[in-house]
Order: C-alpha cells, then sequence, then structure tokens
C-alpha cells in the first residue's frame, strides 16, 4: 500500500509527461493561427518539400525522398501512437507497449506471408536481369521472418509480465 501512496504523491508533484505534450501540441495549434508564424513554418516546410528541378520544373528526388520519409512516420505516429495511448489509458504503459507491439507484430507477419504468397505489386521479372522471382521476394521473406521473430518475442514477453502479476 505505501508504494501506490508514493506513487500516488509523485504524480502529483507536477505534470505528466501526456500532460505536457497535450500543452505543446495546444501551444503548436495557437502559433498556428497566427499568420506571420504561419508564413514562416510554411516557407521552412516548403524549402524541403518543395524543391523543383530548373530544367524539368518537376519535385527533385531528394524533396520526394523528405516527403514519403515524413509521410510514413507520421503515419506510424498516427495509427500505431493512437492505438497505444488508448491502451495506455486502460492497461498501464508496460502492457499496453506489449499489447500493440504484438498486436503490430503479428500484423505485419500476416501481411508479409500474403505478399510473399501474392506479390501483388513490386519489380516485374523482366525489370531485373538475373534475378528469379524467389530472388524478388527475400525483403519480402525477410519482413516476414523478422515480424515472426518479433511477434514471438512480444509473446513471451506479455507471458512473463502475466506471471509477474499472479498473486503467489
Amino acid at each position: 500500500m505505501h508504494h501506490l501512496t508514493a506513487r500516488l504523491v509523485s504524480d502529483e508533484r507536477g505534470l505528466s509527461k501526456l500532460e505536457t505534450l497535450g500543452l505543446l501540441a495546444l501551444l503548436a495549434t495557437l502559433l498556428a493561427m497566427i499568420p506571420l508564424v504561419r508564413d514562416v513554418v510554411l516557407d521552412v516546410v516548403g524549402f524541403f518539400y518543395n524543391q523543383t528541378d530548373p530544367a524539368t520544373g518537376e519535385r527533385t528526388d531528394f524533396s520526394t525522398l523528405i516527403l514519403g520519409i515524413t509521410i510514413a512516420v507520421g503515419a506510424v505516429l498516427v495509427f500505431v501512437g493512437s492505438v497505444y495511448l488508448v491502451l495506455w489509458t486502460d492497461l498501464g504503459t508496460r502492457l499496453a507497449f506489449l499489447v500493440v507491439g504484438a498486436a503490430l507484430t503479428g500484423w505485419m507477419t500476416i501481411n508479409g506471408v500474403l505478399f510473399v504468397v501474392f506479390a501483388p505489386r513490386g519489380v516485374r521479372p523482366e525489370n531485373l536481369e538475373g534475378l528469379s522471382a524467389v530472388q524478388q521476394k527475400i525483403p519480402a521473406i525477410a519482413m516476414t521472418v523478422g515480424s515472426l521473430v518479433l511477434f514471438v518475442m512480444f509473446l513471451v514477453a506479455l507471458d512473463r509480465y502475466e506471471k509477474e502479476e499472479e498473486p503467489a
């Protein structure tokens, strides 16, 4: 019981990490409403995302790369992060991380197996000289095996967590 009381007292000393993140998001939202700040941010962001080749007028490879990385990281943060946040409120930090990790790696394993079997898109054999159909699927197979290993690791960690929580 003393441990719970100490934890409650320590939580009341200041803002939690989630509250701090919420306040930063609120501040960013308020700053975005100021036209001068918004224009400066758009100019800085546009410098990276809107670089064009002077000869053709098309977006440069660097600009496309930065845009793709931003979209991928943003998607992971929004989709995985929102699920983690909801589970964190109900399960706690450690168990939510394990559940989200197991779900994500399980989904990646299933997705990898489907990609290896069906391969809906990708480079066609006529575009790659010297590579067989199996060699073209090596990245998908590697992702599937890596995801499966991580999935098993998360399941083992969940099992250990469950055994730690059981009363003696």
